[in-house]
């Protein structure tokens, strides 16, 4: 396959990039059928390129063994998360501000970048909403709490997750790559305090409004079904049953079986535990996740070419790549990696991005556990921490900024994003990767 057959896919990237810029109204109303004309054009190509059976197989693995799992770890996160409701006053200032984000960022690990996000927004949202200067708080928010946050567990970031699927130990990245994303994360909190202490004091003084309502926390039963979240995936990775349906060269095992019912039915509990008026306290609607999930189907079948190409290695169109993150003796590229997995996460999504590279550096979790340790660490750090780069790099950055647009934030447009969010976090790379001791290129 050559490069026109990825063509679908930048076809698709441009809409999402473009379409709320250009044509706001119809993108906001039609998403969902512009993301499925995108898909059957690449599938269309696919049918014509390898014929119906073999583009029929490929759907099956890419909506069965990634998107599936992917998209119903998102949804019990947003559903659970979406019943834990925080109420009191939170007058908003650069320490209060601090305070959340740190909160957010130390807890995405735990809750994942989704619940920790959910859970955090719309607070944030009531303490800045009447700020004249408040877009920055969010942009660093979707960078902190929706991304660098969940760097250390599988249950954290989506292609941790993944790799996590395919035999990463759960407390690998915990025990690997915390000094770097503790360093990460200092530097953007220090960046961030610098930056919202300068438009505040910008500011009109808050109006008093008299004695401040106290913080409270509801809906404490959700905490208990995030942990049944973390339980049932630490229990499918360990539970082998040997059985697995086959569907259409696709092998669907039990205990993935077991795991996404197992995911719908605490969300489920969630919606009947929680009382209604949390989360309409909360202003919880199903369009974030609906905007999520029709968008990233399209692009996990518009991918479809994209992946088979990169796969294809030095015979196919992507050989440079292969080249590029491989010194001629055939040893990785450590900082390659980390820098060609992180840039294509932000635009091709984080989670596939990750497979791709996982399964380029050979695939065998062993391996890259311990050998090649510090090419999985390159991998996942720039899956995770690039994945901030764009709305599309990671599915909770579209939830907080559908989120934030709906409660009257004027979030950025796509490229208005990338923006700033690249001229905070590039800089930031370049830094940590050209310093005489990188913890990019200082593993152990």
């Amino acid at each position: 396959m050559r490069w026109p057959y990825a063509l679908p896919f930048a076809g698709l990237l441009l809409s999402i990039a473009l379409g709320p810029l250009l044509f706001a109204r119809i993108w906001h109303h039609h998403y969902g059928k512009i993301a499925a004309a995108w898909s059957l054009l690449a599938l269309a190509a696919l049918v014509v390129f390898a014929g119906v059976a073999t583009t029929l197989a490929a759907l099956v693995h890419a909506v069965l063994t990634e998107y599936l799992g992917f998209i119903l770890l998102l949804f019990s996160l947003y559903v659970v998360s979406g019943g834990i409701l925080i109420t009191g006053d939170i007058k908003a200032s650069p320490v209060t501000n601090l305070g959340i984000l740190a909160l957010g960022t130390l807890g995405a690990s735990i809750v994942g970048t989704t619940g920790a996000a959910m859970i955090l927004i719309r607070p944030l949202i009531r303490a800045n909403r009447a700020r004249r200067h408040n877009v920055h708080v969010f942009v660093f928010f979707i960078i902190l709490v929706a991304n660098v946050g969940g760097a250390l567990t599988p249950l954290g970031d989506p292609p941790l997750f993944v790799g996590f699927l395919h035999g990463v130990d759960f407390f690998w990245t915990t025990r690997t790559i915390w000094l770097q994303t503790a360093i990460v994360a200092m530097l953007l909190l220090a960046m961030f305090v610098a930056i919202d202490v300068w438009h505040f004091r910008a500011e009109p003084p808050p109006v008093d409004v008299g004695s401040a309502e106290p913080v409270r926390i509801r809906g404490l039963v959700n905490l208990v079904l995030i942990a049944a979240i973390v339980a049932s995936l630490l229990l499918s990775a360990m539970w082998k049953s040997g059985i697995a349906l086959d569907i259409l060269g696709t092998k669907l095992a039990l205990e993935d079986i077991a795991r996404n019912l197992a995911l719908l039915a605490i969300a489920a509990l969630s919606l009947w535990l929680t009382a209604d008026e949390h989360r309409q306290a909360n202003g919880f609607t199903w369009e974030p996740i609906r905007e999520v999930a029709k968008l990233f189907a399209g692009i996990f079948v518009a991918i479809i070419p994209v992946i088979a190409m990169l796969n294809a290695g030095d015979r196919g169109a992507f050989a440079w790549l292969l080249s590029a993150v491989t010194a001629p003796d055939g040893t990785p590229r450590e900082v390659a990696y980390f820098w060609f997995t992180g840039l294509m996460s932000a635009f091709l999504d984080n989670a596939p991005t990750y497979l791709l590279f996982f399964e380029l550096a050979g695939g065998d979790p062993q391996v890259l556990m311990h050998q090649l340790a510090g090419t999985l660490a390159s991998i996942s750090m720039g899956a995770v921490y690039m994945g901030a780069l764009t709305y599309i790099g990671n599915a909770p950055n579209f939830m907080v900024s559908s989120i934030a647009s709906e409660n009257g934030i004027a979030m950025p447009s796509f490229f208005g994003y990338f923006l700033r969010a690249g001229a905070v976090l590039i800089p930031l790379f370049v830094l940590l990767t050209l310093l005489p001791v990188s913890p990019i290129l200082h593993w152990h």
